[in-house]
């Protein structure tokens, strides 16, 4: 559908996983920490939605220092999934998030499947959540280090076994460092999926030539940012051709024309990370420039810029 006149300004709402969201741009996980500490410097009642920092059965100190290190293109982190545990953000942070109109989505992990479920049930015990984003890229220690990312059948079991104590919709999170994305989409809708969001950050090293030593503290880390972009797009776009349920597209993006080839590629959605730790107030003008995308192309809705990729 075509604007009609200059008058009519695109509209940028949408629902994912029938959760009404302002615009289909989405803090992600790891660079908003748990949202409430942003409120004094943008206005959180104007993002799509936020996802908040990584949540765990009990708080966890993360790796040591340095965590960030910023490359060429992008910025490499190990900050070890830091976080003060599923009971603290209830108590602590999950009361403030309330006060504000914006999809809140926790981030949930673990190491075995056991930890994924006892997350998601306290979660679910609290008002205040609209959705859980598993996060699959960390190793299961019951299957001897094992990513629950590049298994189809360890991702079927922790979907599965989340899947049936909550109602609430499910967003799991892929890993790039696959060798193919299709397997993995589809096991995470098949296990009952009701999005999924890719890519996370892929397996990285940073190297000191002077000191012949790691740039992080932790050796290996996560390549986020504009360098991943293209890799990004390509696996969104191969997932969204191999499953029904929405897309969430991440990685590298920090414009409005960044989103728009998101959602081109077949994103139902969006989720802006690295840019963040620069300007925190990323999501709301990406936001913005998007709708200056679309009123530019003379496109009325966001949703129809969703899946209109062609190769011919």
């Amino acid at each position: 559908m075509l604007l009609c006149c200059d008058e009519v300004p695109p509209s940028l709402a949408t629902t994912l996983c029938g959760i009404p969201l302002k615009n289909p741009v989405i803090a992600a996980s790891g660079t908003y920490a748990y949202g409430v500490e942003f409120k004094a410097l943008v206005d959180l009642n104007a993002l799509g939605g936020i996802v908040v920092k990584g949540l765990s059965r009990e708080p966890m100190a993360g790796n040591p220092p340095p965590r960030l290190y910023e490359t060429e293109a992008g910025m490499i982190n190990s900050v070890g999934l830091q976080n003060i545990g599923v009971r603290a953000f209830v108590r602590d942070k999950l009361p403030d998030l309330r006060n504000f109109n914006t999809a809140v989505i926790a981030n949930v992990f673990g190491y075995a499947v056991e930890d994924y479920v006892e997350v998601a049930q306290v979660l679910d015990g609290a008002e205040g959540v609209a959705a859980y984003e598993l996060n699959v890229s960390c190793p299961n220690t019951k299957h001897g280090g094992i990513f629950f990312s590049s298994d189809p059948l360890l991702l079927d079991e922790v979907v599965k076994a989340v899947r049936r104590v909550t109602r609430r919709p499910l967003i799991v999170k892929l890993s790039p460092n696959v060798t193919r994305i299709e397997p993995l989409a589809r096991a995470a809708a098949y296990a009952g999926a009701d999005a999924i969001s890719l890519i996370n950050t892929l397996v990285a090293l940073g190297v000191d030539a002077k000191t012949r030593r790691p740039r992080l503290g932790a050796g290996f880390g996560g390549l986020s940012g504009p360098a991943i972009k293209p890799v990004a797009l390509r696996m969104v776009y191969e997932a969204a051709q191999a499953v029904k349920i929405p897309v969430i597209g991440l990685g590298g993006i920090a414009t409005g024309t960044d989103a728009a080839e998101f959602l081109v590629a077949g994103a139902s959605a969006v989720q802006v990370g690295t840019v963040n730790f620069w300007d925190p107030s990323a999501p709301l003008r990406i936001a913005r420039e998007l709708a200056g995308f679309l009123k530019r192309e003379n496109i009325a809705d966001v949703s129809h810029l969703v899946g209109t990729l062609q190769f011919k």
